[in-house]
């Protein structure tokens, strides 16, 4: 089940709030005193600010993602600009057409375990149009006289622009009519990978050229809280003065909670078809849970609480809709979060003892959210749109809550030691997470 591309997201959600050794301190830095950032919305690339060579009423940029061996496709719209169909002599059915156009292709195309390519949807008139290839783009855009166009041609190339970050992602006009834009590719996530941070011409001709590169990051060679059961009850308040205590035992209560989850999720997963596979990697997630319980209870312990025994009530297995749906929740958002916390307490905490702890945990439960994952895009194949649907809205309820539980403060000493991420620290986290992961 292993997925660089979650790897990638964990590693450029944590780069904001570490203070790490991956980044090489004092190398490259770029004066960009007369740089602007690009234009974004919602964490992606704005397209608002472009001049294109013929007007048009809407323009949307659309990612689409895919999976490699199987047919699932999912279209979704990033940016918007403009009026849908807002001169179109049949307006409902120009908007018919709008939301039906697709494409089996796209520009900026990227593939490892997962897909993802874009194109423009435009309208003009009673004409919708799918702008697929960089020669599309660069027809439509005509000659490039914006920033916005500039930093839109050079995210075309495959480069990737940050939208709060200038050494990242910034853009010039220069005064020969060319811009200059400051882009990075690659990932720092594993042994011999890296960012490689880019000083871009884009002409006015839509020529990208490449005029300085260096490396920004060098990835971490160990890059690579638990999936709650059905049916569990709420325990009692852990008695311990100690804050680090309490967590612990909370974090085993929860640990060995999550041994029940994975075997009713093995059982449920056979009962519905899932391939051998689905099942093999629960019974090992099964496993891993006991050692995180043992571990977090011999912390808790060091600390002064005693862990309480989970208690989870007896229930039929699940139908597949249930099961989908406790995954979406349970697996895609709060196991995928707890491992992504995992990752920042394995860099942060200054008690050496709960680094090497976490560094252990943070490896398994990125694989838990690798599987909760894989068993999402095989779910999403055996349902209905209507049922895909709600899993996308119980996804995005268990983000609402989310928010609300991180904004709650910690004691110093969870945040210190521990390395728990403070409350602004962690609603960072979750905004990128909502960004590359759960849009």
């Amino acid at each position: 089940m292993e997925s660089p591309l979650l790897r990638r997201v964990f590693s450029r959600a944590l780069r904001a709030s570490l203070a790490s050794p991956l980044v090489l301190a004092g190398c490259g830095h770029l004066d960009l005193s007369d740089y602007s950032a690009p234009v974004c919305e919602g964490g992606s690339l704005a397209v608002s600010g472009l001049s294109p060579a013929q007007q048009v009423d809407f323009v949307q940029l659309r990612r689409v993602v895919s999976y490699p061996g199987n047919d699932l496709r999912e279209e979704s719209a990033t940016t918007s600009s403009g009026t849908a169909c807002a001169t179109a002599s049949n307006r409902a059915a120009c908007e018919s057409a709008l939301s039906a156009l697709t494409s089996e292709q796209g520009f900026r195309a990227s593939c490892t375990e997962v897909c993802t390519e874009f194109y423009l949807a435009t309208t003009r008139g009673d004409e919708v149009k799918a702008l697929t290839t960089l020669e599309a783009l660069k027809s439509f855009l005509g000659p490039i006289d914006t920033k916005q166009e500039a930093a839109l041609l050079a995210f075309a190339e495959g480069y990737n622009l940050s939208c709060d970050n200038l050494q990242r992602g910034a853009v010039r006009a220069n005064a020969d009519g060319s811009f200059s834009v400051v882009g990075t590719k690659g990932f720092a996530c594993g042994a011999n990978t890296e960012v490689t941070r880019f000083v871009l011409e884009v002409s006015a001709s839509g020529e990208v050229r490449e005029e300085r590169s260096d490396v920004v990051e060098r990835g971490n060679p160990g890059c690579a809280i638990g999936r709650r059961p059905v049916g569990l009850r709420v325990a009692g308040r852990v008695i311990c003065e100690d804050a680090l205590g309490r967590h612990f035992a909370q974090a085993a209560h929860l640990e060995a909670a999550s041994i029940n989850a994975f075997l009713r999720l093995r059982e449920e997963l056979a009962l519905h078809g899932a391939d051998v596979a689905l099942q093999d990697a629960a019974l090992v997630s099964a496993l891993e849970e006991v050692v995180h319980t043992d571990v977090s209870t011999r912390l808790a312990r060091r600390f002064g609480a005693t862990p309480r025994r989970p208690e989870v009530e007896t229930l039929p297995l699940r139908s597949l809709r249930e099961v989908a749906l406790d995954n979406a929740v349970e697996g895609c958002v709060r196991e995928t979060f707890g491992a992504l916390v995992a990752h920042h307490q394995a860099l942060h905490a200054r008690d050496a003892e709960v680094r090497g702890v976490m560094a252990r945990i943070a490896e398994d439960e990125t694989r838990h959210a690798e599987l909760s994952w894989a068993i999402d895009r095989w779910a999403r194949e055996q349902l209905p749109a209507s049922e895909r649907e709600a899993l996308r809205e119980a996804q995005r309820e268990a983000i609402a809550t989310l928010r609300e539980e991180v904004a709650v403060p910690l004691d110093a000493a969870l945040v210190t030691e521990a390395g728990m991420p403070t409350p602004e620290v962690a609603a960072s986290l979750v905004d990128s997470l909502a960004r590359e992961l759960w849009a």
